[in-house]
Parts: structure tokens; sequence; C-alpha cells
């Protein structure tokens, strides 16, 4: 007999519109960011951090992580899981108290892994299990797009975003997008198998960042895109990026609108399957979209 997969859960709601990336070497740069617009920052002790450099940053990241009070989440971006670092990264900041962990080129069972990790590190330090959350980037490494369906499993997992440059590299790829700036094919289809992922586990899809933080119209395309298509978030490069992200994941009044008049037509005939709203026909996935925006906005 054949076994009928689980329909897709409902995606856990999740705050956060822009995560902002902060080179854990930078002070500078952490105090700018705090002060801007950016809902979550991640402090980087991965790619923007040069190897000679990484044990400067992870005291720079622990005393961000210990400086007063927290003016927004500050997540922190470890080395691969199979690096020397990665344990290093852990033991540095795990005991001051990380919002969240995101992981790099990782899969399920790297993600797991890690929990464990974190697990022990927690009670170490007398904090409370599963306090400090995770994000995996899931899609850096050509053995990680096979495992994209595998993550509803995972502990502490709020998120799954992806990345291109990674891939492009395992691939020996010239390029991950053309002159125009969109992906091509085989990173496009990894941003689709991330946003399967998530929406599989229930955990929040964030889109990666875009590497063009002048154009102002495409900043604002973007994100609007992403937003279009399901993704929760993006990530970001640059703070000129953030305030395009933050409109662009904001639902409008008449979106919010529209989505509690369905709401409250359903309310008002809960037998019903379809209904009609402004000569249009509406059923239960409206339904659905609808209070998964008011959700969303927490409204």
């Amino acid at each position: 007999m054949t076994t009928m997969p689980k329909p897709a859960a409902d995606v856990r709601p999740w705050a956060a519109r822009s995560l902002l990336f902060v080179p854990g070497d930078s002070p500078r740069k952490l105090e700018k960011a705090l002060a801007g617009e950016a809902d979550l920052i991640i402090l980087d002790l991965e790619d923007s951090v040069a190897e000679n450099a990484k044990p400067g940053a992870r005291e720079h990241v622990a005393e961000a992580l210990t400086s007063g009070e927290r003016a927004k989440p500050l997540w922190v971006r470890i080395n691969p899981l199979d690096s020397a670092d990665a344990l290093i990264d852990l033991v540095a900041v795990v005991k001051h108290r990380p919002d969240g962990i995101m992981l790099p080129k990782a899969t399920p069972d790297e993600a797991l892994l890690l929990g464990h990790y974190l697990t022990a590190l927690e009670a170490a330090a007398g904090i409370e299990h599963e306090t400090i959350r995770l994000i995996v980037v899931a899609t850096e490494t050509a053995p990680a797009l096979f495992r994209l369906g595998d993550y509803a499993s995972v502990p502490r997992l709020d998120a799954l975003t992806w990345g291109a440059e990674d891939l492009a590299a395992a691939f020996g790829a010239a390029a991950n997008r053309d002159a125009q700036g969109n992906l091509l094919e085989p990173f496009a289809l990894a941003r689709t198998l991330c946003l399967a992922g998530a929406h599989a586990a229930g955990i929040a899809p964030i889109e990666t960042i875009d590497p063009n933080f002048r154009d102002e119209d495409r900043m604002a395309k973007v994100p609007t895109d992403a937003r279009r298509v399901g993704f929760r978030g993006m990530m970001a490069i640059h703070p000129a990026q953030v305030g395009p992200i933050n409109r662009a994941f904001t639902p409008s009044k008449e979106e919010l609108a529209r989505a509690r008049r369905i709401v409250d037509l359903f309310e008002q005939s809960p037998d019903a399957g379809a209904l009609q709203l402004d000569g249009e026909m509406i059923d239960i996935p409206h339904l659905k979209q609808a209070r998964g925006l008011l959700a969303q906005a927490r409204v």
C-alpha cells in the first residue's frame, strides 16, 4: 500500500522582515546596524571575515552580545560544522546567549548535530534548553539540494534560507546570474527547493541576499517578488537594502482589510466551502492565505 505524504504544515509566524549581515570583525558597522531599521542582525564569523581575523571577530561578537540591552535580535553565523572553526565559534558565543545561530553549508544531519552541541553548551552555561534558535543555509552544497524535504524533524529550527555563491563554486559555475541579475536555472531551482522545503517543515523561508545595493528599482523589486511567491523575509548585505525589504514585506492596509473581510465572511458561514467576495469566488485556500497574512502582521 502506498503511504500518502503528509500535507505541508502551516508556517509558524516569523517576525523579521529584514536580516542584515554585519561582519563580526567590524564594531563600527555593528554600531551603525543597531541604529538602523533592520529587524534582525546576523553577526558574521564566516565568509565576511578573513581567516586570520576570526579570533578577533569572536571577541567582538562576544562583546556585542554582552553590551547592554538588545535593541533587536542578534544572531551569529558560525563557520560550517565540518570546519575547525565551528566549535570554537560556538564555545565563544553560546555562553553569551545569542538569539540564534545561522548554520551555513548544511544538511539536516548537520543541523541535528548542531542542536546537540547547543544543548550541551546551553546546559554548561545555565541557559534554558532550546533558548537559542536556528536558521540553516540549506543549498550551498550539491548534496544539500537532495535533502531539502528533510527538515521537519530538526529541533530549534525557525527558518531556512539559501545561497547561490557557494553553490556556484560547488558546481564550478562561472556565474549564478545573467547580465540582468536574474538567477540562472540551477540556482533558481535551489531557491524553489528551499521555499518548498521550508513550507513542508512549517518554518519560515527566507530569501537570500541580492548583491545589488545601488539600483533602487531592483532593491524594491527583488523583495517584492520574493514575498509574492511565499518568502517571509530577506537577508541584506548593506544597510541601503533594509528599507526596501521592510516595505516589501509589510502588508498594505488594503491587503489587511481584504484579509479581514475574508476571515469575517467565513466566520459568518462556518459550514461553507466557497463564498463570493466582490464578484470573485473564494474558498478555503483563500481563507488560509488571509489568516496567514494577518498572523504575519500580528493583527
